[in-house]
């Protein structure tokens, strides 16, 4: 049997290699919420990758938090694509955000498997500043072909799932869980550094 060694005496012999992980690129995305992007490795939505939004009911304020990124993009005249949305979206308060209508198209789907299709077709086309997607049953693997599409296509993927997915294992750069009662936000997951401790509050 080998001799055992402590780790701290390795360290201090500098005899152990401590490797640091790359540090990623800032993000040209902020999210328009000061503390959230405060607590993001890039300080931004993750680029060219998959966002999961976790949420226990819809209309909880989801679509206010992407707001302020698809306003900029739209403006700037980037596609925004939305994939079988469960509601039909209110125009008028996306246009209050700041959202250029004429920039946004709907894909309507007759399943769940088309939705996921469709919206890896348009992640991987590159002509997409954003895509925006409400899968009801994706899987890992389905997940990782959507977060390969993002990074093929060099557009901001965003798909909002029901809280419990929170119990999954994901591929996505990130994952923010969104609670009612306090308002706030929980980042789960992050690429490039630690999840945050404490919560984001919302306001009101």
């Amino acid at each position: 049997m080998g001799a055992v060694v402590a780790i701290d005496a390795l360290l201090h012999q500098r005899r152990v290699w401590k490797g640091r992980p790359a540090a990623l690129p800032p993000s040209s995305r902020p999210t328009g919420l000061a503390a959230l992007d405060a607590v993001l490795p890039t300080g931004g939505w993750p680029e060219a990758a998959l966002t999961e939004l976790l949420i226990p009911v819809d209309g909880i304020g989801e679509l206010q938090l992407l707001w302020p990124v698809l306003a900029r993009l739209s403006q700037a005249g980037e596609r925004i694509v939305l994939v079988a949305p469960p509601y039909v979206p209110f125009a008028p308060a996306w246009q209050a955000a700041g959202v250029e209508l004429r920039q946004v198209q709907m894909i309507e789907a007759s399943s769940p498997r088309d939705a996921l299709w469709a919206t890896e077709q348009c992640l991987r086309s590159g002509s997409c500043g954003a895509v925006l997607c409400w899968p009801l049953k994706a899987d890992d693997r389905a997940l990782r072909r959507l977060q390969v599409a993002a990074e093929s296509g060099q557009a901001l993927a965003f798909a909002t799932r029901p809280l419990s997915a929170a119990r999954n294992p994901s591929p996505a750069a990130l994952r923010i869980a969104i609670d009612v009662r306090p308002a706030q936000l929980r980042v789960l997951k992050c690429r490039g550094g630690l999840a945050p401790p404490r919560p984001i509050p919302l306001a009101g």
